[in-house]
């Protein structure tokens, strides 16, 4: 056993970059480098980062340099960096006594090149140290890294850096702010603050002494940005708030999960962003495991607000893989296309994948309107005459989705259908019934509640347009 030196080069650079590795010897043995370790905790908030295990496997993350005891003989590498990159596999024979490893890793495309950078919407309870190595290891131009309160806890809360970076270097850029939960009606990350928004809790077990909406009003007096996270079947306030305009982004997590409640909120005239993040909190997920790749304006350098300006303005792709544009009459997602009657618009998809993919599909107002199948690359061009207004956004099923392209058809407004807004209400109404009881400290606490879902269903059925009115 001796220690050899193991470096990984971009090939445009020539220089050392960070990657995601593993190492294994002719028996299948992990075989770490030095400062990582062969076993490693994997529950949530246990030595977050550094290190991952997918699929039983376990990898370490570098800076592009580290070494790694190892046998003289087949050893077997595996090195990758997130999805623009093309991963590496090579068995190679050491020699006794070989001192160095040398591996190049290249671009098969560069988005960031046409002002496409990805990044993590949300993370929990790594270092920003630890976060920005493996952000840069795993391709990602951004890492929003968000203090949350767990028992007895309150991790990097000192780190807290808002409209400021936390921590940069050439490839990827770390910001810490805030993950603020209530227990019973909804989470929602507030990014870009340029103070904390606090408490970081409320509900059960404790007070209903903060709400969802006043988290919102918060964040948005400093200038943030409002993701609802987590969006789940008892986040009732969360939703409100949605409803009320209190709520800039919708967040997936998973491509498991499906986006019904996303298209019922389009389909009500409601514009969420649409935004990715790996929701990171152990050792079992990478960073970016699903990202959001956000296209800043022509010129505009990346920074801490300038990556979220471009996802505030809706020119979102969120992926676990393929890399996905949507054009729609010449405009990016997030624009607003208003037309007469009887206009005809051109959309273009197009995606590209270092891993296979089943199809690539335009979608109007949740209607399939085109769609072919797909291995690595795939483009779908298509003439579509809108009769009323309605939303088009592209798809890979299952890997990848853009933001929506608004269209606005002069005299014809969204329809929003009883059947589309009815789960919504009973949302709503759920809510309703859990603030008859909660916890408040006073009535006029109570009242706020009320007063926000309230609100909410009031402009819900003020949307439906069932021969002008819509009752329940």
């Amino acid at each position: 056993m001796f220690n050899v030196h193991v470096r990984v080069n971009d090939s445009a650079t020539g220089k050392p970059t960070p990657v995601r590795l593993r190492i294994t010897d002719a028996q299948g043995g992990y075989r770490p480098p030095l400062g990582r370790l062969a076993s490693f905790g994997t529950a949530p908030g246990v030595d977050v980062g550094d290190q991952v295990r997918l699929d039983g496997a376990n990898y370490a993350y570098i800076d592009g340099t580290c070494e790694v005891p190892l046998p003289a003989g087949l050893v077997t590498v595996q090195i990758s960096k997130g999805p623009e990159y093309r991963p590496v596999e090579q068995t190679v024979s050491l020699a006794a006594g070989q001192m160095a490893l040398r591996f190049t890793i290249e671009r098969w495309t560069d988005w960031r090149a046409e002002g496409w950078h990805a990044g993590d919407i949300r993370a929990h309870d790594l270092t920003p140290h630890a976060a920005l190595l493996e952000g840069a290891a795993e391709g990602l131009a951004v890492v929003q890294l968000l203090a949350r309160e767990r028992p007895g806890s309150m991790r990097n809360m000192s780190a807290f850096s808002g409209t400021a970076l936390a921590l940069s270097s050439p490839e990827c850029q770390v910001a810490v702010n805030t993950f603020n939960v209530h227990s019973a009606l909804g989470s929602v990350a507030l990014l870009n603050c340029h103070r904390p928004v606090y408490p970081l809790s409320s509900g059960p077990p404790g007070v209903d002494d903060w709400s969802v909406a006043d988290w919102c009003d918060q964040c948005h007096r400093k200038k943030g940005l409002v993701v609802w996270s987590e969006p789940g079947a008892r986040d009732g306030e969360a939703l409100a708030s949605m409803l009320l305009g209190k709520i800039d982004a919708y967040e997936v997590t998973s491509f498991a999960d499906d986006f019904d409640l996303y298209y019922r909120l389009l389909g009500c005239g409601i514009r969420p962003v649409l935004v990715g993040g790996s929701g990171k909190e152990s050792n079992l997920v990478p960073l970016g495991r699903v990202r959001t790749y956000a296209r800043l304006i022509a010129g505009a350098d990346l920074g801490a607000t300038t990556w979220i300006d471009a996802v505030r303005a809706g020119r979102t792709c969120v992926t676990s893989r393929p890399l996905l544009s949507l054009r729609v009459a010449g405009r990016d997602p997030g624009a607003v296309v208003s037309v007469d009657p009887g206009i005809t618009l051109s959309i273009r998809a197009e995606v590209t994948s270092a891993v296979p993919f089943d199809s690539l599909e335009i979608l109007a107002g949740k209607e399939v309107i085109a769609m072919t199948s797909g291995e690595r690359s795939a483009t779908l061009e298509v003439e579509y005459r809108p009769d009323r207004s309605t939303w088009i956004a592209a798809r890979c099923p299952g890997s990848a989705h853009t933001s929506p392209v608004w269209i606005e058809v002069t005299g014809h407004p969204i329809y929003s259908a009883p059947e589309t807004i009815a789960p919504l209400l009973d949302r709503l109404d759920e809510a309703l019934v859990y603030v008859a009881d909660a916890h408040c400290p006073s009535e006029k606490h109570r009242e706020h509640y009320y007063s926000v879902l309230r609100s909410a269903r009031e402009s819900l059925l003020a949307r439906a347009q069932d021969g002008g009115s819509s009752k329940r």
